[in-house]
């Protein structure tokens, strides 16, 4: 079983969401939560039994020296996974080289039925520690960074909720606390698989939301009410804190390096998400017939009623790149976005139904350019399963990014280069490409090792090399190997 198996599996029992709903993770990679210490296999982590259980324990320490036996009879459960990276540019960015960068995650979770008799519950809190460097912001200068987890180096709260099923079938369930909302809305299954960020949170609300939105490393307080009327339907309602942070200047995870601030002074961000499955949950498969192929396809919406300011405009209506601009920016109220996502799978293989091939797609755009610096994102993809014999666990997957600078940003860099110096070098921002190549091989079951290969067209969407002030910042060939290790 890999890694995103167990997963799915604790998610399914633990969280009562079904796979069919959409289910699926951002850019950190997923952790899973042992339902049960039946889980941890007989792997002790102690004497004979530690090097002889390696090979087929789901977890590195097994038991954690009986620590998950005595959590799994408080009705508690315990993972860490610890992700480790090596990734360098050989050709272009601001220079070339290597980082290493890493992440720690830690999640413990109660189930209030285990603990206490009360059907339905889950209380969740989390934790990361993120170390290392970042090889997007030393070498790369992307708008689509090279890793979903890198970050600034801290130890911080990550997640702090309480989960509740309700109606008969558990057709409703809420969700109330901190929570990165990266890991419910916008979410496509198959691009959880790749390593470059924006296959996660999209590059639109990461640079237009105030401090890039609730999502990794970030959360704020909020709730989460999900209803499925139909089988096939599930109605995905959040509003959450405007803000993950309660200063907007600066940047957000100093503003917030602990992850405890709470914001709760900020205005309010909602998002409405529309997903249909096929098959639906229940739905029955008939002798003869086979196993249909399965898709997922989401509509949704998010709006954030805090003050934006415009990217060209100052109050009195001068170009904020005129020396006769009072250097005020224009203030809007709220802004908003619209997006789709599709996971469909088009191909698996009659005598082996674990090979399959999938496909996705994800769009995203906001119609008000004059306050945002990214107007449309696009992720799109295949992905192989059991793609060599014997080797029923590995993926492979083929994907790209597509992000476009605003054309108010743009005009307002056309009124930079008109007002500086005669002979500056200028450069207007378009839009940015990536493409991305990856594998995941599973070496046990507690161990998956990725190489990965990115190459991004026009880095920056185009920006002048901040080493380099007369060049743009040049193509950029990006190789490395990510390694995944549940504890």
């Amino acid at each position: 079983m890999n890694i995103r198996r167990i997963l799915l599996a604790a998610a399914c029992s633990t969280l009562g969401l079904a796979v069919s709903s959409g289910a699926g993770w951002a850019a950190p990679p997923p952790t899973s939560v042992p339902i049960s210490s039946s889980q941890t296999g007989d792997n002790t982590g102690q004497g004979s039994n530690f090097l002889e259980n390696l090979t087929r324990t789901n977890f590195l320490l097994g038991d954690l020296f009986g620590l998950r036996t005595e959590l799994s009879t408080l009705g508690m459960s315990l993972a860490i996974q610890e992700t480790s990276e090596d990734f360098g540019n050989f050709t272009g960015g601001m220079h070339r080289g290597f980082d290493y960068d890493g992440l720690t995650q830690a999640i413990l979770q109660l189930n209030t039925q285990r603990a206490f008799g009360w059907y339905g519950g889950t209380f969740n809190v989390s934790a990361l520690q993120i170390h290392g460097r970042n090889l997007s912001t030393d070498n790369l200068d992307t708008l689509q960074t090279a890793s979903g987890i890198e970050g600034d180096r801290s130890t911080r709260l990550w997640e702090l909720w309480y989960y509740q099923k309700f109606l008969s079938e558990d057709r409703a369930d809420i969700k109330i606390g901190q929570q990165s909302v990266d890991q419910e809305f916008i979410v496509s299954q198959n691009a959880s698989y790749f390593i470059n960020t924006m296959f996660g949170w999209p590059t639109v609300p990461s640079y237009d939301l105030p401090g890039g939105g609730p999502a990794y490393p970030l959360s704020a307080p909020g709730v989460r009410l999900r209803w499925r009327p139909i089988n096939p339907v599930n109605i995905l309602l959040g509003v959450f804190s405007g803000s993950p942070v309660t200063n907007n200047s600066g940047d957000p995870q100093q503003r917030n390096p602990s992850g405890t601030s709470f914001p709760t002074n900020n205005g309010a961000l909602a998002f409405l998400e529309l997903q249909y499955s096929f098959p639906a949950v229940g739905g029955m498969v008939y002798p003869g017939q086979g196993a249909p192929l399965g898709g997922t396809y989401k509509i949704g919406a998010w709006y954030d009623s805090e003050s934006f300011a415009d990217e060209r405009f100052d109050t009195q209506g001068n170009a904020l790149a005129s020396p006769a601009s009072n250097g005020v920016p224009l203030s809007h109220r709220g802004d908003y976005s619209i997006y789709a996502v599709a996971d469909q799978m088009v191909w698996r293989q009659a005598d082996n139904p674990n090979r399959s091939v999938s496909v996705f797609g994800r769009i995203m755009g906001t119609p008000q350019a004059d306050r945002n610096l990214i107007e449309f994102t696009m992720n799109a993809g295949l992905v192989y399963h059991d793609p060599l014999p014997n080797r029923p666990d590995d993926t492979v997957g083929i994907g790209m990014g597509f992000a476009q600078v605003s054309n108010q940003v743009a005009a307002a860099e056309r009124d930079a280069a008109t007002f500086a110096p005669s002979g500056s070098f200028n450069p207007i921002q378009g839009s940015e490409t990536y493409v991305e190549l990856t594998y995941q091989y599973q070496l046990r079951p507690w161990l998956q090792l990725q190489p990965d290969i990115q190459y991004v067209f026009n880095p920056g969407a185009g920006i002048a090399n901040p080493l380099v002030p007369t060049q743009r910042v040049k193509d950029e060939a990006v190789v490395g190997i990510r390694t995944n290790i549940l504890f």
